[in-house]
């Protein structure tokens, strides 16, 4: 059995766990150690359990707990050339790393994992796809828009993660500065609501059980407008998937996939 735990998933922090029988994989650590470990133990997964931590891009709120969490583990970091550039003094602190590149898979235990590129404003962002005993995961978080190239590596995944950031009248109305909503709603900022409508109303393959809107801003978006936007477009399909949001103060009920 392959189990995805969303540790937490927002503008404040982003962490997720995925596990099999034989491996277990911490993506992002958005989150302090202290918490990411707490967190970690509500799941069931302690630390020198992880066979290795993935990281997406630089940005704070995915790699906030990273430097002093990886100082206490055995397994190795994967993150990418221009992200651990980025990371400055954090990058050069981490001992154990393991270079990745997008289109390149590598394993790590039974768990295949196929990072790509994603279009966000950070050096280098990359999402994943994981494949495991028979099973397809694709995480899709921090991207502006759906290219092409994200649309094909999300066909026939089991399990959709997919950012649900923003109400664009929320968004339009709230109080961030001009630069700052035209950052978020650009086509390297993030993912709106009804963007993602858009691609389960009209390209959704239909394969997918699960569907997980991540990554939900605390400003400018209501987990209500996220789930209703998501069921109504997806109303007129006979096979609904399960639909889910992920929440910042608190794990999701781990998907036993």
């Amino acid at each position: 059995m392959v189990t995805l735990s969303i540790l937490g998933s927002g503008s404040g922090g982003n962490a997720a766990v995925l596990a099999t029988s034989r491996t277990r994989l911490l993506l992002d650590a958005g989150f302090s150690r202290k918490e990411l470990l707490r967190r970690m133990q509500l799941v069931g997964c302690a630390a020198e359990q992880l066979d290795g931590v993935l990281i997406t891009h630089e940005h704070a709120d995915h790699i906030a707990g990273l430097p002093r969490l990886a100082s206490k583990l055995s397994a190795p970091v994967y993150l990418n050339e221009g992200t651990r550039a980025a990371m400055g003094a954090a990058g050069d602190s981490l001992e154990r790393v393991e270079t990745i590149g997008a289109g390149i898979s590598f394993r790590v235990g039974d768990i295949e994992v196929t990072p790509f590129s994603v279009p966000h404003d950070a050096a280098d962002t990359l999402a994943f796809c994981f494949r495991a005993e028979g099973v397809r995961i694709a995480f899709i978080t921090d991207l502006g828009y759906l290219a092409p190239h994200v649309l094909d590596r999300i066909r026939g995944a089991d399990c959709l993660v997919l950012e649900s950031n923003h109400d664009l009248e929320m968004l339009k109305n709230g109080g961030y500065p001009w630069a700052l909503k035209q950052r978020v709603a650009s086509r390297l900022g993030h993912l709106s609501n009804h963007s993602l409508a858009e691609f389960l109303r009209d390209q959704f393959d239909g394969a997918a059980a699960h569907v997980v809107l991540a990554h939900l801003s605390e400003n400018n978006n209501l987990p209500s407008l996220a789930l209703l936007s998501a069921q109504r477009a997806l109303a007129p399909r006979a096979r609904i998937p399960s639909v889910q949001v992920a929440r910042q103060d608190q794990p999701l009920t781990p998907i036993c996939l």
